[in-house]
């Protein structure tokens, strides 16, 4: 009974209102987020089983699935890496307009998704300046999955930067003095004493880019060419089908695309716990 009381006296000091704010913060998640995605499973479930195994298994499905992940993780995975660099230079070195190159990191969440894709497109369509470049080396990047790579790594990078960067920020730098003094190169310190700190939050951002890459539509639609068993994504291919009036597909493929990104995301949320506990050691 003490203990109960004290437990109650505790949370109403630290958290006031915690009643009320939970019971909003659930209402509002309940009606923005699973009440439509319960709509959308609702609605795919009226179809029938064998209906929507159909859709979800069609070959054009099966090719578009394949694309939206491979494309989605290797942005991601890029990100990963030249996202930690970026976040390194902005926050370990000064140098003249790190103001202005810590502001165009940010430039992808405010610029709209069409917008980027157009400008993608004009950047490496084949008679444009770099596109030509590169043709003339052999490669060919609008219109191509390679073209898809490019524009989910553009809108991707942000995510991984803003959640590294305030971790090394806050890193103690007395830490790698005193691995500097036992020793240890740059790359050894980096790779035992910095590295482990940023595994959570490199995780973090890589499945924030993930997730982010593995729904957008506006600036690949551009630069891919929508070429059906080629460049199509599965975004595009719901669109595709909400043209149609194929309602029962779209929302079977879209069933599809949420539960494989519930699952990946509760993968990855299991792997930075993991990270975390294996840092406390």
């Amino acid at each position: 009974m003490a203990s109960a009381r004290s437990f109650s006296i505790k949370r109403r000091g630290v958290l006031p209102g915690f009643g009320l704010t939970l019971g909003y913060t659930v209402f509002y998640v309940g009606l923005l987020v699973l009440l439509p995605l319960f709509a959308m499973v609702l609605k795919a479930s009226t179809q029938g089983l064998a209906s929507f195994v159909n859709a979800v298994t069609d070959e054009r499905a099966l090719q578009a699935y394949w694309l939206s992940f491979t494309t989605a993780l290797a942005g991601a995975s890029i990100n990963a890496v030249f996202g930690v660099i970026v976040a390194w230079v902005l926050s370990r070195y000064t140098f003249p307009g790190k103001g202005l190159l810590d502001a165009l990191v940010d430039l992808p969440f405010a610029l709209p998704t069409a917008v980027a894709g157009i400008a993608l497109t004009a950047v490496y369509s084949e008679n444009a300046w770099v596109g030509s470049k590169l043709m003339s080396l052999g490669v060919k990047v609008a219109f191509t999955q390679l073209g898809i790579i490019v524009a989910l790594t553009f809108i991707g990078i942000p995510f991984v930067v803003r959640t590294v960067q305030p971790v090394l920020e806050e890193l103690d730098t007395d830490v790698e003095e005193a691995s500097a003094l036992l020793g240890a190169g740059r790359w050894l310190t980096f790779w035992r004493v910095i590295l482990p700190s940023l595994v959570p939050a490199i995780l973090t951002g890589f499945a924030l880019a993930f997730a982010r890459a593995l729904g957008e539509y506006g600036s690949v639609v551009f630069i891919s060419g929508n070429m059906p068993m080629k460049t199509e994504i599965a975004p595009l291919l719901i669109v595709t089908k909400l043209e149609q009036y194929d309602y029962a597909g779209a929302t079977a493929i879209a069933t599809v695309m949420l539960g494989a990104s519930f699952l990946l995301l509760f993968g990855i949320n299991l792997l930075q716990r993991w990270a975390r506990r294996s840092e406390a050691r």
